[in-house]
């Protein structure tokens, strides 16, 4: 067995259950932060069906769908029948780096983050939580 092969350990799988933990707290928040820029400019999104056919559907979110893709991935690996590896917990975890990492200018995705981590206290401290898990 190669290292990338190696099975994840208990304490790697925990630390990652605790940074997606994180990252879903984050996503809700940069949801939320969106939905009121939204409502702002279009008016008030009357139920929750609505809000998910924007969120779906709707250019101004579609800067979140690589966010919402990663958790996904991250449930399927979290779930799957094949154990993680080592390899395959940093691989998730760098990705989760990658997005949370604010960068001026860059793509849309940056610029939007970094946008909603400026106009957003809730964002913002969602943000330093994920971090502080990656860190851990």
């Amino acid at each position: 067995m190669t290292g990338a092969e190696t099975p994840a350990s208990s304490d790697e799988l925990r630390k990652l259950r605790e940074v997606r933990l994180a990252l879903l707290r984050l996503h809700k928040a940069l949801l939320d932060a969106e939905r009121l820029r939204f409502e702002r400019d279009f008016g008030r999104v009357q139920d929750g069906f609505a809000f998910l056919q924007l969120v779906v559907n709707d250019p101004a979110f579609a800067w979140l769908r690589p966010l919402s893709a990663l958790i996904v991935d991250l449930d399927e690996q979290l779930d799957a029948d094949e154990p993680l590896t080592s390899a395959g917990v940093e691989r998730l975890r760098e990705e989760v780096r990658l997005l949370t990492t604010p960068e001026k200018g860059g793509s849309e995705y940056a610029h939007n983050y970094d946008r909603a981590m400026q106009e957003s206290p809730d964002v913002l401290l969602l943000h330093r939580a994920v971090v502080r898990a990656l860190a851990a």
